[in-house]
């Protein structure tokens, strides 16, 4: 881990590894508007819609490899379309299913515990943290996936009840990613639902704090 990363406080102006941009140290440490604050709900969504393409590539990339594996393993292939046939739910339950998880937790943990940045954070100076201002560790990192997952698999099994259609099970989990955020319309501190679970927090950064994704893989790598 980086030291001048993980040892860095939120609201604490950059030192040596600074961008050059922040030579003038003395007004960016004086002035309150450049310290880093907590990221609004609606540029944290706008972050997770940017990440979202890249992760639904991902997802789509690991479905096709595992739908080959699981067609040649436990079916037997027809040469007609009438032949087709449906993977066994053991097969997308047991092994599907937590691929996709896996997957999901590996894009947001390996950014996380590099640069405290996605691709999309980053475009967006977002930056995330435990609440000491470290970069997560792989626990950590889970445990505010998992936090994140808590209110859209309840919406969605809420919805499912009252509903029963594939659609409104959906809808409602995609709700239930929503009311996490504004959730921070009503807390105090304008903290999301998995901030609070998981005791980090998603700052929005400067522009004289903040640090490129290959920087931050560099200045990590320098420092090991």
């Amino acid at each position: 881990m980086s030291k001048s990363l993980s040892k860095r406080p939120p609201k604490t102006a950059p030192k040596s590894s600074a961008p050059k941009s922040s030579s003038s140290g003395a007004p960016v440490q004086q002035d309150p508007n450049e310290a880093p604050s907590i990221a609004k709900p609606l540029t944290r969504v706008v972050a997770i819609l940017y990440d979202g393409m890249l992760i639904l590539a991902l997802l789509f990339l690991v479905g096709t490899m595992l739908t080959v594996i699981g067609t040649l393993l436990t079916m037997e292939t027809g040469t007609e379309s009438s032949q087709a046939q449906s993977l066994p739910t053991w097969y997308q339950n047991l092994v599907m299913t937590p691929a996709f998880v896996l997957t999901l937790v590996a894009f947001y943990g390996i950014f996380w515990r590099r640069g405290g940045q996605t691709l999309g954070m980053q475009t967006w100076r977002l930056k995330t943290v435990n609440n000491a201002g470290h970069l997560l560790t792989w626990g950590q990192s889970f445990k505010r996936i998992l936090a994140a997952c808590l209110m859209p698999l309840l919406f969605g099994v809420i919805g499912s009840l009252i509903g029963g259609s594939r659609t409104i099970m959906l809808t409602s989990a995609f709700l239930g990613l929503i009311f996490n955020y504004v959730f921070c319309l009503f807390n105090r501190r304008g903290l999301a639902v998995q901030d609070m679970l998981s005791n980090s927090i998603t700052l929005k950064m400067p522009k004289v704090e903040h640090e490129g994704l290959w920087r931050g893989f560099k200045n990590r790598k320098k420092n090991q």
